[in-house]
């Protein structure tokens, strides 16, 4: 008999095995927190006032950059999480528990599974952290439950796209070492969209970059839904990107856990 009528439980069976690893090593959890909250520190309280001052119209002053720029705190938390989710998958290639589980009665896609859905877990403990500090720093939201119940539910969604492109990005790293600087590229991106300042200040193929990369209309959104600005089609394309990532990465990491093992 296939595995596969078996998914859900072997996936809660992974998922334990994962918060189990997550409770053993919490300062994870922190780190992936810790920096975020840092960078937020940093830009609020170092560069606020003048980079919230260059905002013009949109916003001036260090209160006001600090809702500008929590939105783009949250999706570098869950781009971060990534590093995290890349070394756990690489520690079980390298020390030989994924041949195992193949070998096992088991369906195959719940070992990929359970460290998605511990990754995203973990995501959102690491975004409550961020958001409890910048709640205390300043932060106030203009809108009510449904849109922040909106916004969790997309970085959610977010953090499932990213969570299963680590697991293929620590799949094909090779080693643990490689697999803590491929996810490097994801902390990137946020750096070089809207998340700090306007797309329109940056040079013009820079600023075309940043305004067609996943992460601007993800930050654009994020923002619209905590602090009421227009959100336009950003909600949509985001969307589509999550869906897009979700799926191409997780055909990829089923293609890598699939193929048979090197001799």
């Amino acid at each position: 008999m296939t595995a596969y009528p078996y998914v859900l439980t072997d996936s809660a069976t992974m998922l334990r095995r994962n918060l189990r690893r997550m409770r053993r090593y919490p300062s994870l959890t922190i780190f992936i927190a810790g920096i975020p909250v840092v960078l937020l520190l940093l830009f609020v309280f170092v560069f606020g006032g003048t980079l919230g001052a260059g905002l013009g119209a949109v916003a001036g002053g260090r209160e006001a950059y600090i809702a500008y720029v929590v939105p783009g705190i949250l999706l570098i938390t869950v781009a971060g999480a990534a590093q995290g989710t890349a070394i756990s998958v690489a520690m079980d290639m390298t020390e030989g528990i994924i041949a195992r589980f193949k070998t096992m009665d088991i369906a195959r896609v719940s070992v990929l599974t359970g460290h998605v859905v511990g990754s995203v877990i973990q995501t959102l403990l690491a975004i409550g952290i961020v958001m409890v500090v910048a709640v205390l720093i300043g932060f106030r939201s203009t809108t009510g439950p449904l849109e922040w119940l909106a916004a969790a539910g997309l970085l959610a969604f977010t953090a499932v796209a990213i969570s299963w492109l680590a697991v293929g990005l620590g799949m094909s790293s090779g080693s643990v070492e490689n697999a803590s600087n491929t996810p490097m590229f994801l902390i990137l991106l946020p750096f070089m969209s809207s998340g700090f300042v306007p797309t329109g200040s940056m040079p013009d193929g820079l600023s075309w970059f940043a305004e067609h990369q996943p992460f601007t209309p993800l930050i654009e959104t994020v923002r619209g839904l905590l602090l009421g600005t227009p959100i336009g089609n950003d909600g949509i394309v985001s969307i589509g990107w999550c869906v897009l990532i979700s799926v191409a990465s997780y055909l990829w990491a089923r293609r890598l856990y699939d193929r048979p093992p090197r001799t």
